[in-house]
């Protein structure tokens, strides 16, 4: 008998019965034909077997589901877009509580502000905001959800002008892990909602985030523009100089990978090294051409697809690249600047990249991120200029383990003080965590941890360990 069927099975079927008829939503058990799938989770790389999965429909679904694994001493994951790259929205033999129902979206124009709920996607709120003519920094792909990348920062394409998604949280509803249903802001349990901005799904389960909004688009000049693989070293080190003057309404990374064989691109060029910068400027769109222009011009110039387009379209640009169902590691470094030695690393990571779909990935970062001050939100790294992501995939088990070390020897290679990000970290220890945050502000976070989750029901994440 498999773990998660003993763990079923002594729970009782009387026991089971009645939190199914509690629930508003679903109870899905192993025996039932919606199991698999509803097991299962954006990363391929984490296949594992829950006892039972909460498919929330309302607040009043999650308190009860909070109150049962901890009254059952069942380890508990809490699943909103369910793209955790270490796994943490699942489990073998738990509960997880699955908030993909409760997506809703709702818009305030007047007071500018985003309401939504723990398991929409940025897909959801974009559809919902643009409308209004408003954004906040949203994730890379709209398939992303809203609660994830924002509780653990939130590093988008309006980074630069507006901060991390955490920095424009304003509001949020939260299920303790002792079932209480507190609202925070800056005057309801302000130290909580400090918690949330860049600590991690350490503290509760969000029901419901409250943004700060902006104008933005409908229409921004966004795309990419493809320089040739051998020139990878040149094209780094031109970004590092002109990213220096970047105003803060461009935001723009470079992706350094593998030519995909779409028809934008020369036939010659596809299934060798390439390299990618890609952004958007979020400005007048009669200065984007400009505003882009010295990012264009840094070595010869394969492809360029810059121009205007709808907001909604650079959010979903990189959707088709990153697809359900494949195995995904990150790992994730920020440091100062392309310097000779950070593009050597860098130029020879990508050398060595083991597949097709690997690849590297520096974010310019700074701007309205880099003013906020260090202690105003939990958020660790604001003084370094750049992001490094280096994401290893694999569609197949053969092949991902290859990835995983080249990831890991990557991330490595800047250096030991080159802090992690926590939403970019595909595994975790104490030492990753405690790393990922100055000093001060880990203590703090414990002190959080202390107050609303003593015994660490919320563990399936990047821990912080109450003391």
């Amino acid at each position: 008998m498999t773990t998660t069927q003993a763990r079923q099975d002594s729970l009782g079927e009387a026991t089971l019965g009645e939190l199914a008829e509690g629930l508003r939503g679903e109870l899905i058990r192993p025996t039932d034909p919606s199991y698999d799938e509803a097991r299962s989770i954006w990363n391929a790389a984490h296949d594992k077997r829950p006892a039972l999965i909460v498919r929330s429909r309302g607040v009043a679904d999650v308190i009860r589901a909070v109150e049962f694994a901890r009254s059952e001493g069942l380890t508990l994951a809490v699943r909103g877009g369910g793209h955790s790259i270490p796994g943490f929205s699942t489990t073998d033999g738990g509960l997880v509580i699955d908030l993909s129902q409760m997506n809703s979206v709702r818009i305030d124009p007047d007071r500018q502000r985003i309401v939504a709920q723990g398991g929409a996607t940025w897909a959801d709120v974009d559809a919902e905001a643009q409308a209004f003519g408003l954004a906040v920094t949203g994730g890379l792909v709209s398939s992303t959800g809203v609660a994830g990348f924002t509780l653990g920062g939130g590093i988008g394409w309006l980074v630069r002008r507006f901060g991390l998604a955490a920095d424009n949280l304003v509001g949020a509803d939260v299920v303790t892990a002792d079932g209480r249903y507190l609202h925070t802001s800056a005057d309801e349990n302000p130290e909580l909602l400090w918690a949330l901005q860049g600590g991690g799904g350490n503290f509760g389960v969000v029901t419901s985030f409250e943004f700060q909004a902006h104008e933005v688009g409908p229409t921004v000049y966004a795309g990419l523009v493809f320089y040739p693989g051998d020139r990878a070293a040149d094209v780094l080190r031109g970004f590092g100089e002109v990213a220096s003057a970047a105003p803060d309404e461009l935001s723009l990374a470079i992706n350094l990978t593998t030519a995909p064989p779409l028809p934008f691109l020369p036939e010659e060029v596809h299934g060798k090294p390439i390299v990618a910068v890609l952004g958007m400027w979020s400005g007048s769109l009669e200065e984007g051409d400009a505003a882009t222009k010295p990012f264009r011009e840094l070595a010869p110039v394969v492809a360029d697809l810059f121009g205007p387009m709808p907001y909604v379209a650079m959010q979903t640009l990189l959707d088709p690249l990153f697809p359900r169902g494949m195995r995904n590691y990150f790992r994730s470094a920020f440091f100062s600047s392309l310097d000779d030695a950070t593009v050597e690393a860098l130029a020879s990571a990508h050398a060595a990249v083991p597949n097709g779909v690997s690849e590297l990935h520096v974010h310019h970062l700074g701007g309205a991120m880099g003013r906020v001050p260090a202690d105003a939100t939990a958020f660790g790294t604001r003084d370094r200029e750049f992001i490094l992501n280096v994401v290893a995939r694999s569609p197949e088990a053969d092949g991902y383990d290859a990835a995983v070390q080249w990831a890991r020897s990557s991330g490595a290679s800047l250096g030991p003080d080159a802090a992690s990000y926590v939403n970019f970290t595909g595994e975790t220890n104490e030492d990753i965590v405690r790393a990922s945050y100055p000093p001060a502000t880990y203590e703090r976070l414990v002190a959080v941890k202390n107050t609303y989750d003593p015994t660490n029901l919320f563990h399936l994440n990047q821990n912080i360990q109450p003391q």
